[in-house]
């Protein structure tokens, strides 16, 4: 019960890594609010889940891209639960496109979601964290696309790379106050964001082929990480970024 007594909130956590998530804090003692957009059937049964664990949870729904949502997500969590002790950011989208006819819209869209989204939630926790005056831990889930290129990710991938710097600077503005800020890098983990994309047997072959490990990642594979970062396991730990990728980062040969 690595997280008991403590309050999560996860953006984007109606459904994949960020549910995943959840129902890892959850088990680990943690009370968890869920911030969520469209799917209000998968954050409802989120939140049944995690009550059947004997832990408190909430659904808010609100669309990251718009600043004013954070402060909104922090308040509801602050007015059911009294505080904020952890932070995880990891709504985001991938819309598939080319780069030479991107249409600004999907551009700018990807943006607001992805680092826009990110940034004032995460600031909108931090000053809460600071105000209860005894620090916190944040989570960004980025990608390892941070780190690698996608031809038809040049929209998403400058977004994951922003997310990843975001948490090594915030390790370093907000650390004097005891706030840990830290990343995970996933690399193919199966969610409705690619589930299209992976459903082409070849492509979906080629994938897994890439992965040591022998197969691609499950949401649940980031419950672990996540949970180990918000935890005072990983009370020296800030300012890094851990990937959770199966190897498929160092598979060079």
């Amino acid at each position: 019960m690595l997280l008991e007594g403590k309050t999560v909130l996860i953006t984007g956590a109606s459904g994949g890594i960020g549910r995943a998530a959840a129902i890892g804090c959850a088990r680990h003692g943690a009370d968890v609010a869920i911030n969520y957009l469209n799917d209000e059937a998968g954050a409802a049964s989120a939140v049944r889940e995690i009550e059947a664990m004997g832990r408190r949870a909430i659904a808010v729904r609100g669309d990251v891209a718009d600043p004013d949502a954070a402060p909104r997500f922090i308040s509801a969590a602050v007015e059911a639960f009294g505080r904020v002790d952890v932070f995880v950011s990891n709504a985001g989208i991938c819309p598939f496109h080319s780069f030479l006819d991107m249409p600004r819209d999907v551009l700018e869209r990807t943006l607001r979601v992805n680092l826009h989204g990110a940034w004032y939630m995460t600031q909108a926790a931090a000053n809460q964290m600071v105000a209860q005056g005894d620090g916190g831990a944040i989570i960004a889930v980025s990608s390892i696309s941070a780190l690698v290129g996608g031809g038809m990710q040049t929209h998403y991938t400058p977004t994951k790379a922003g997310v990843q710097s975001l948490m090594q600077s915030c390790a370093i503005a907000l650390g004097p106050k005891g706030i840990r800020c830290n990343s995970v890098l996933p690399g193919t983990i199966e969610t409705d964001i690619n589930r299209e994309d992976l459903a082409e047997p070849t492509k979906r072959a080629y994938m897994a082929g890439r992965v040591p490990l022998g197969r691609l990642g499950a949401p649940e594979d980031l419950a672990g990480p996540i949970v180990f970062l918000a935890s005072d396991l990983a009370a020296y730990v800030t300012g890094a970024a851990l990937l959770v990728d199966g190897g498929m980062f160092v598979n060079l040969q």
